[in-house]
Protein backbone atom coordinates (compact mmCIF):
# COMPACT_ATOMS: atom_id res chain seq x y z
CA UNK A 1 0.00 0.00 0.00
CA UNK A 2 1.28 3.46 -0.90
CA UNK A 3 1.72 5.71 2.17
CA UNK A 4 -1.05 8.28 2.59
CA UNK A 5 0.47 11.61 1.55
CA UNK A 6 -1.27 14.91 0.89
CA UNK A 7 -1.07 15.66 -2.83
CA UNK A 8 -0.46 19.38 -3.48
CA UNK A 9 -1.45 21.25 -6.63
CA UNK A 10 2.15 22.28 -7.30
CA UNK A 11 5.35 20.29 -6.88
CA UNK A 12 9.04 20.73 -7.70
CA UNK A 13 10.10 18.63 -10.68
CA UNK A 14 13.38 16.95 -11.52
CA UNK A 15 13.62 16.52 -15.33
CA UNK A 16 16.07 13.65 -15.68
CA UNK A 17 16.21 11.77 -19.02
CA UNK A 18 16.02 8.00 -18.65
CA UNK A 19 15.22 8.07 -14.92
CA UNK A 20 12.01 6.19 -14.17
CA UNK A 21 10.08 6.16 -10.91
CA UNK A 22 6.95 4.05 -10.47
CA UNK A 23 4.37 3.92 -7.67
CA UNK A 24 5.50 1.93 -4.60
CA UNK A 25 9.01 1.55 -6.07
CA UNK A 26 12.20 3.20 -4.80
CA UNK A 27 14.61 5.33 -6.79
CA UNK A 28 18.05 6.27 -5.42
CA UNK A 29 19.36 9.66 -6.57
CA UNK A 30 22.63 11.52 -6.19
CA UNK A 31 21.96 15.25 -5.68
CA UNK A 32 24.87 17.64 -6.27
CA UNK A 33 23.85 20.49 -8.60
CA UNK A 34 23.17 23.72 -6.63
CA UNK A 35 19.64 24.10 -8.05
CA UNK A 36 18.67 20.59 -7.00
CA UNK A 37 20.32 20.99 -3.60
CA UNK A 38 18.05 24.02 -3.18
CA UNK A 39 15.09 21.93 -4.35
CA UNK A 40 15.86 19.23 -1.80
CA UNK A 41 16.26 21.75 1.01
CA UNK A 42 12.87 23.30 0.22
CA UNK A 43 11.26 19.89 -0.25
CA UNK A 44 12.31 18.69 3.20
CA UNK A 45 10.51 21.66 4.75
CA UNK A 46 7.13 20.52 3.35
CA UNK A 47 4.82 17.92 4.98
CA UNK A 48 4.61 15.75 1.85
CA UNK A 49 8.33 15.90 0.89
CA UNK A 50 7.37 15.24 -2.75
CA UNK A 51 9.57 15.61 -5.83
CA UNK A 52 8.16 14.95 -9.29
CA UNK A 53 10.29 12.89 -11.65
CA UNK A 54 9.44 13.83 -15.22
CA UNK A 55 11.33 13.34 -18.45
CA UNK A 56 12.14 16.03 -21.01
CA UNK A 57 10.04 15.44 -24.13
CA UNK A 58 12.66 16.64 -26.63
CA UNK A 59 16.10 15.35 -27.46
CA UNK A 60 19.01 17.10 -25.68
CA UNK A 61 20.20 20.10 -27.68
CA UNK A 62 16.91 20.50 -29.54
CA UNK A 63 15.40 23.96 -29.78
CA UNK A 64 12.60 23.01 -27.40
CA UNK A 65 14.67 20.74 -25.13
CA UNK A 66 13.17 22.36 -22.02
CA UNK A 67 9.73 20.88 -22.74
CA UNK A 68 8.48 18.15 -20.43
CA UNK A 69 6.39 15.05 -20.93
CA UNK A 70 2.84 15.44 -19.68
CA UNK A 71 3.01 12.47 -17.29
CA UNK A 72 5.51 12.00 -14.48
CA UNK A 73 5.62 10.26 -11.10
CA UNK A 74 6.01 11.92 -7.73
CA UNK A 75 8.13 10.38 -5.02
CA UNK A 76 8.42 11.10 -1.33
CA UNK A 77 11.91 11.59 0.10
CA UNK A 78 12.12 8.62 2.48
CA UNK A 79 15.88 8.46 3.00
CA UNK A 80 18.68 10.98 2.69
CA UNK A 81 22.27 11.32 3.80
CA UNK A 82 24.80 14.11 3.30
CA UNK A 83 28.38 13.59 2.21
CA UNK A 84 31.31 15.55 3.63
CA UNK A 85 31.45 17.77 0.54
CA UNK A 86 27.76 18.76 0.69
CA UNK A 87 26.23 16.30 -1.77
CA UNK A 88 23.18 14.21 -0.89
CA UNK A 89 22.22 10.60 -1.50
CA UNK A 90 18.45 10.31 -1.35
CA UNK A 91 15.78 7.71 -1.97
CA UNK A 92 12.40 8.56 -3.48
CA UNK A 93 9.50 6.20 -2.82
CA UNK A 94 6.95 6.41 -5.63
CA UNK A 95 3.59 7.81 -4.48
CA UNK A 96 1.56 8.54 -7.62
CA UNK A 97 1.78 9.52 -11.24
CA UNK A 98 0.53 12.95 -12.24
CA UNK A 99 -0.30 15.03 -15.29
CA UNK A 100 1.49 18.32 -15.85
CA UNK A 101 -1.02 21.14 -16.19
CA UNK A 102 1.61 23.81 -16.74
CA UNK A 103 4.94 25.09 -15.56
CA UNK A 104 5.08 27.88 -13.02
CA UNK A 105 7.17 31.01 -13.31
CA UNK A 106 9.04 31.33 -10.02
CA UNK A 107 12.19 32.86 -8.60
CA UNK A 108 13.48 29.47 -7.48
CA UNK A 109 16.48 27.99 -9.36
CA UNK A 110 14.59 24.73 -9.99
CA UNK A 111 11.39 24.06 -11.91
CA UNK A 112 7.89 23.76 -10.44
CA UNK A 113 4.74 22.53 -12.13
CA UNK A 114 1.02 22.65 -11.54
CA UNK A 115 -0.18 19.06 -11.60
CA UNK A 116 -3.33 16.91 -11.55
CA UNK A 117 -3.56 13.59 -9.74
CA UNK A 118 -6.91 12.35 -11.03
CA UNK A 119 -6.87 9.26 -13.20
CA UNK A 120 -4.10 7.60 -11.18
CA UNK A 121 -6.08 6.53 -8.11
CA UNK A 122 -4.80 2.93 -8.41
CA UNK A 123 -1.27 4.21 -7.83
CA UNK A 124 -2.29 5.09 -4.29
CA UNK A 125 -3.97 1.78 -3.52
CA UNK A 126 -2.65 -1.73 -2.83
CA UNK A 127 0.02 -3.28 -5.01
CA UNK A 128 -1.07 -4.56 -8.39
CA UNK A 129 -1.04 -8.15 -9.59
CA UNK A 130 -0.76 -9.51 -13.12
CA UNK A 131 -3.13 -12.49 -13.48
CA UNK A 132 -1.81 -13.34 -16.97
CA UNK A 133 1.85 -13.25 -15.96
CA UNK A 134 3.67 -16.37 -17.27
CA UNK A 135 6.61 -16.19 -14.89
CA UNK A 136 8.53 -19.15 -16.32
CA UNK A 137 8.38 -17.82 -19.88
CA UNK A 138 9.25 -14.29 -18.75
CA UNK A 139 12.29 -15.41 -16.73
CA UNK A 140 13.53 -17.44 -19.69
CA UNK A 141 13.29 -14.38 -21.93
CA UNK A 142 14.96 -12.23 -19.27
CA UNK A 143 17.82 -14.69 -18.89
CA UNK A 144 18.57 -14.46 -22.60
CA UNK A 145 18.52 -10.67 -22.37
CA UNK A 146 20.88 -10.68 -19.38
CA UNK A 147 23.25 -13.01 -21.25
CA UNK A 148 23.20 -10.66 -24.27
CA UNK A 149 23.96 -7.64 -22.06
CA UNK A 150 26.54 -9.39 -19.88
CA UNK A 151 24.37 -8.98 -16.76
CA UNK A 152 23.82 -11.30 -13.83
CA UNK A 153 21.39 -11.55 -10.94
CA UNK A 154 20.22 -13.84 -8.16
CA UNK A 155 17.74 -15.81 -10.24
CA UNK A 156 16.33 -17.73 -7.26
CA UNK A 157 15.49 -14.53 -5.38
CA UNK A 158 14.15 -12.88 -8.54
CA UNK A 159 11.88 -15.85 -9.17
CA UNK A 160 10.34 -15.45 -5.71
CA UNK A 161 9.70 -11.70 -6.11
CA UNK A 162 6.11 -10.43 -6.23
CA UNK A 163 4.75 -9.55 -9.69
CA UNK A 164 4.68 -5.78 -9.20
CA UNK A 165 8.11 -5.53 -7.59
CA UNK A 166 9.70 -7.65 -10.31
CA UNK A 167 8.11 -5.89 -13.28
CA UNK A 168 8.48 -2.36 -11.95
CA UNK A 169 12.05 -2.88 -10.75
CA UNK A 170 13.10 -4.21 -14.15
CA UNK A 171 11.30 -1.36 -15.92
CA UNK A 172 13.26 1.11 -13.81
CA UNK A 173 16.76 -0.41 -13.95
CA UNK A 174 17.07 -1.90 -17.45
CA UNK A 175 18.83 0.25 -20.01
CA UNK A 176 16.09 1.39 -22.35
CA UNK A 177 15.82 4.65 -24.29
CA UNK A 178 14.04 7.56 -22.57
CA UNK A 179 11.00 7.27 -24.86
CA UNK A 180 10.72 3.58 -23.94
CA UNK A 181 10.95 4.46 -20.25
CA UNK A 182 8.11 6.92 -20.80
CA UNK A 183 6.00 4.20 -22.39
CA UNK A 184 6.60 2.00 -19.35
CA UNK A 185 5.60 4.85 -17.06
CA UNK A 186 2.39 5.58 -18.94
CA UNK A 187 1.25 1.94 -19.08
CA UNK A 188 -2.27 1.96 -17.56
CA UNK A 189 -1.86 -1.32 -15.64
CA UNK A 190 0.79 -3.74 -14.45
CA UNK A 191 -0.22 -6.21 -17.18
CA UNK A 192 0.25 -3.53 -19.85
CA UNK A 193 3.62 -2.57 -18.39
CA UNK A 194 4.71 -6.22 -18.44
CA UNK A 195 3.62 -6.53 -22.09
CA UNK A 196 5.57 -3.36 -22.96
CA UNK A 197 8.62 -4.68 -21.10
CA UNK A 198 8.46 -7.98 -22.98
CA UNK A 199 8.23 -6.11 -26.31
CA UNK A 200 11.30 -4.02 -25.46
CA UNK A 201 13.31 -7.07 -24.39
CA UNK A 202 12.33 -8.99 -27.52
CA UNK A 203 13.30 -5.99 -29.65
CA UNK A 204 16.73 -5.90 -27.97
CA UNK A 205 17.17 -9.64 -28.59
CA UNK A 206 16.46 -9.02 -32.28
CA UNK A 207 19.28 -6.51 -32.28
CA UNK A 208 16.81 -3.66 -32.75
CA UNK A 209 15.54 -5.14 -36.01
CA UNK A 210 12.14 -6.42 -37.06
CA UNK A 211 13.19 -9.98 -37.59
CA UNK A 212 12.81 -13.30 -35.82
CA UNK A 213 14.14 -13.28 -32.27
CA UNK A 214 17.66 -14.64 -31.93
CA UNK A 215 17.81 -18.24 -30.72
Amino acid sequence: MTPKVALPDTIPVFPLPGALLLPRARLPLHIFEPRYLAMLEDCLKTPSRLIGMVQPSARPGAKDDDKLHKIGCAGRVTQFSETEDGRYMITLTGISRFRVRGEMTTFSPYRRCEVRWDGFEADRGPEEHDPLFNRKSFLGLLERYFTLKGLDTDWESLGDTDDELMINSLAMILDFAPEDKQALLEAPSLSTRRETLVTLIEFALRGGKDEEILQ
